[in-house]
């Protein structure tokens, strides 16, 4: 079966189902400017200091970074929140939320990204679970307590020669020490997960009530599974959108192996003659 003709299948699944779910990774983001980290080489492609200094996306993205360089941690999350603060999302986002409001239960997001990109494009916060957590929410490094908070306040300055925070460390709002974004990183044993975890209580309660749900995969890799393990778990039709892995493993459904945006283009206007 040629490319086109999976277009046409998605179309046609997408058109039969009453509620959709999009499984997101960080590969829907390429086609807004976004970089999407392969191994150590494709990180310091966008990080160079860290590549000079041989650290790692591993070592960086830990909790014992804060520790060892606070200032060095918070230059790679203080860039990263400053570029998604300025990205605007790309024209996938609209599209999916175009097809998704022609569903009696409309869509639902699970997406290992911490970006809030969804958010950004106009999905409903209620309706978007966050596997990963957010870089656009704050916790204690410690912690302290319970408690997670808007980052919206953060002023950030990072030296991209360097990649370290030049403006005030980010600080605990209950004990003033260090803050972090409430993210789950790698050996991570102090990230504060109730607000991820009620994302997922919401997105559970809405999968009973969708009677033919299709998922919509875009961008999952295969280096951190997540997505793509959520969505095989449920066993309902497929839709992976992915120009690297888009191989379906034997699970009904359809491949496309191609980029997000181009994707989900070509199935709109499928979906629009179906």
């Amino acid at each position: 079966m040629d490319i086109a003709d999976n277009i046409e299948k998605a179309a046609r699944l997408l058109k039969q189902a009453d509620g959709m779910l999009i499984g997101a990774g960080a590969g829907i983001g390429v086609d807004s400017g976004l970089p999407d980290f392969r191994g150590d080489h494709g990180f310091w492609k966008a990080y160079p200091p860290l590549g000079r200094a041989g650290i790692g996306f591993v070592e960086i993205a830990n909790p014992e970074s804060f520790s060892r360089s606070p200032r060095l941690a918070w230059g790679f999350y203080g860039h990263r929140l400053q570029l998604y603060r300025d990205t605007v999302p790309h024209d996938g986002f609209h599209i999916l939320q175009e097809m998704a409001s022609t569903m009696p239960h409309g869509a639902f997001v699970f997406t290992s990204n911490v970006d809030g990109q969804f958010q950004k494009a106009g999905f409903d916060e209620s309706r978007v679970a966050e596997f990963h957590g957010s870089i656009h929410q704050m916790q204690c490094c410690e912690p302290c307590t319970e408690a997670i908070w808007p980052a919206n306040n953060i002023v950030i300055d990072v030296d991209q020669e360097e990649c370290l925070l030049r403006s005030d460390l980010p600080a605990c709002r209950q004990c003033g020490l260090l803050a972090r974004p409430n993210i789950l990183m790698f050996d991570d044993w102090a990230w504060l997960s109730s607000r991820t975890e009620s994302q997922l209580a919401r997105l559970h309660a809405w999968l009973k009530t969708v009677s033919r749900l299709v998922i919509v995969e875009i961008g999952a890799g295969i280096d951190i599974p997540s997505v793509r393990r959520m969505g095989e778990s449920l066993h309902v039709p497929m839709i992976r959108i992915n120009p690297q892995h888009p191989d379906m493993n034997g699970k009904e459904g359809v491949g496309l192996p191609i980029g997000a945006l181009d994707g989900l283009r070509q199935i709109r206007k499928a979906f629009s003659k179906a």
